[in-house]
């Protein structure tokens, strides 16, 4: 009868098996599968969900780093707007350009726009190391500006040859106003023969003589 073959099913002891641990984290893992499909794909997935959200992740670190960075720039030298005379100085040498705040700020905007910022930005702190006289203050400007700009752990380090680094760190056993000449002579130089004649050429020089010759039209 079918009442005695239920009862029968019923007393026979169902059977049991022992779930490893590594299996158990399997199925858990298969359960999770649909929600981060990509962890268990063994295909390409780069239209996958997961791979979308990290490259949003990774993008937006860049981008917080980048500004990060930008926070640490310090702002443009003051100084009064360029007269057309000084404009057109300025295309006479480069040593006429770096003589003038206004100069160093346009040649600085353009040197921005090619990612060699850090060439200007030393040059500067190299200057201002050598109106330092307490020696308490130029070891720590010493510092700071081998930190930021000698450095090969440093986003803004300039290009050096290996002589000009083996005299800087000759130099920072002692530091000095005038530890990093070698050094600026060869940033400066640099500046001169490769980003000058870009600069003379860049629509912001350009557009800024075009202004200041039109205003000198009208008035």
């Amino acid at each position: 009868p079918m009442g005695s073959e239920r009862m029968e099913m019923r007393k026979r002891p169902m059977p049991t098996t022992q779930e490893t641990p590594g299996a158990a984290q399997a199925q858990h893992g298969v359960g999770n599968r649909g929600s981060n499909a990509c962890c268990f794909c063994w295909c390409c997935c780069c239209s996958c969900s997961c791979l979308t959200v990290r490259n949003q992740d990774e993008e937006r670190a860049r981008r917080t780093s980048h500004e990060l960075q930008a926070q640490g720039i310090p702002n443009c030298e003051e100084s009064p707007a360029p007269t057309l005379e000084e404009v057109n100085a300025w295309a006479q040498s480069f040593d006429k350009l770096m003589l003038t705040p206004a100069g160093r700020n346009a040649f600085r905007e353009f040197l921005r726009t090619e990612f060699s910022e850090e060439n200007m930005l030393f040059w500067m702190a190299c200057e201002e190391l050598k109106q330092e006289s307490n020696k308490s203050v130029i070891e720590e400007k010493a510092r700071l500006i081998y930190e930021d700009y000698i450095s090969i752990l440093s986003p803004k380090e300039v290009s050096l040859d290996s002589r000009v680094r083996e005299v800087i760190n000759r130099n920072m056993l002692e530091p000095s106003q005038h530890t990093f000449d070698d050094a600026q002579l060869q940033i400066y130089t640099l500046m001169h023969r490769d980003s000058y004649p870009r600069f003379m050429n860049s629509a912001i020089y350009k557009d800024l003589l075009r202004s200041l010759s039109e205003k000198s039209t009208e008035a």
